[in-house]
């Protein structure tokens, strides 16, 4: 049988109709399920982006008008040990932005997805400014308690990934106030972990901005990160070893990020930047085997109420085509996109107003930390950096692939594991 049939100038419609409609019931040729097309990965991408925008948009849209904290919920872990109305907003507020600004950064286009990200871009650089005006209800706490350290970097992070769309928009009053309290946080220190990170990249922001960096946070946590390496992709979190999805939440993404900065800045060497990233990378080998066939993930460690964001080192080397050799875009979205479904589909992980509750799958405050709040929760947006990446990029074009679980359980070929030594 031959179609000779051209749709406009585009006879590529013609053919992803055929294979998404009639080629799975045609009696006399091998089914092809719309999975099998390109097209799968278009509608991949629409399900993120519907789904970050409504865990971001209660975030967003109330600071942009100046009801975060009216509205916010604080739901505090049994045990709770901060104080919440001091720390939860900022939390709230930094997480979301790191994980939304890839997203943010593309250009504005006249795509359903192109309006959604220009409305919640426009309200995002409304409400940094209200964020950061001491009279205004929303005013951020950057000045008390030793949280913001964290949640500063996590802004800081958002800044660092899209510049022209998050930072250079601001208005000369508004950058003022910004560098003014990052500068604030200097007079605090944190946890001999993860958090020498936070400190160090805090520093890197105000470095790119064109400010004197304060040295001694940066090179203290260069030097200690380094050290706190033990091999295959894994780094201590402090002096001794922890089981958990810190290497994705914090460490190897943030060092990647920090010495881009510092490499941009002639301040480390290209060899100790690519040293970063190959151990990113290999860290986000092994998140991608840790994904399921049917999408789940171990639940393991401290902060599992994070729920999605444990995969943001494996997110990020997608960002950056830097993924492991053997893991396809293709796979990696196919595997990432199963753990959304799992994840906010087959659990229901927001309240009615649409904000994150304290939980893995569904409401189980339990299993919440100590420093667990409700802001906190919004590190889960931190997987969805892919959507940096173009509609036409091979991440999203690229027909569905097996990820390594799912190969390995249904019998095929799959690529063996060894550890590295880098």
């Amino acid at each position: 049988m031959h179609i000779n049939v051209t749709i406009g100038r585009k006879p590529w419609l013609l053919a992803t109709y055929l294979l998404a409609t009639l080629l799975p019931v045609c009696s006399f040729c091998h089914p092809i399920s719309v999975a099998d097309t390109s097209f799968a990965g278009q509608q991949d991408r629409k399900l993120w982006c519907n789904l970050l925008y409504k865990m971001a948009s209660p975030v967003v849209f109330n600071l942009a008008a100046g009801t975060l904290k009216k509205n916010m919920p604080v739901e505090k872990a049994p045990g709770y040990a901060l104080k919440a109305e001091k720390v939860t907003y900022l939390e709230a507020v930094g997480r979301t932005m790191a994980g939304v600004a890839p997203w943010l950064a593309l250009p504005d286009d006249e795509s359903s997805e192109g309006q959604q990200r220009k409305k919640m871009r426009e309200a995002l650089l409304k409400g940094i400014q209200n964020g950061v005006d001491p009279n205004h209800p929303d005013y951020l706490n950057f000045r008390t308690e030793n949280q913001p350290i964290v949640d500063a970097a996590y802004m800081a992070l958002a800044f660092l990934r899209a510049p022209h769309a998050l930072w250079e928009p601001l208005d000369a009053l508004t950058k003022k106030r910004i560098v003014a309290e990052f500068k604030s946080l200097r007079s605090r220190t944190g946890a001999y972990n993860n958090w020498l990170l936070f400190a160090a990249l805090n520093e890197a922001f105000l470095l790119s901005v064109g400010e004197d960096p304060d040295p001694a946070r940066i090179d203290f946590a260069k030097r200690k990160i380094s050290e706190w390496y033990v091999g295959d992709g894994w780094y201590n979190d402090g002096p001794s070893f922890s089981l958990d999805y810190y290497n994705s939440y914090v460490l190897s993404p943030m060092l990647v990020e920090l010495y881009a900065v510092l490499l941009k800045h002639q301040r480390i060497s290209q060899q100790e930047y690519e040293t970063a990233v190959k151990r990113l990378v290999r860290q986000a080998e092994f998140l991608e085997r840790f994904i399921a066939p049917d999408g789940s993930f171990p639940p393991f460690g401290r902060s599992i109420t994070y729920r999605t964001g444990s995969f943001q080192a494996l997110a990020q080397a997608a960002l950056m085509n830097r993924l492991p050799e053997q893991v396809s875009a293709a796979q990696v979205r196919g595997a990432l996109t199963a753990v959304l479904n799992r994840m906010y589909t087959t659990c229901n992980n927001f309240d009615a107003n649409g904000w994150l509750i304290l939980g893995f799958c569904g409401h189980q405050p339990g299993i919440a930390d100590y420093y667990t709040s409700t802001g906190s929760l919004y590190m889960a947006t931190l997987c969805f950096l892919p959507l940096g990446l173009s509609a036409n990029h091979p991440f999203w074009t690229s027909p569905t692939a097996d990820w390594t679980s799912k190969k390995a359980w249904s019998s095929q070929p799959f690529k063996k594991d060894y550890h590295v030594d880098y």
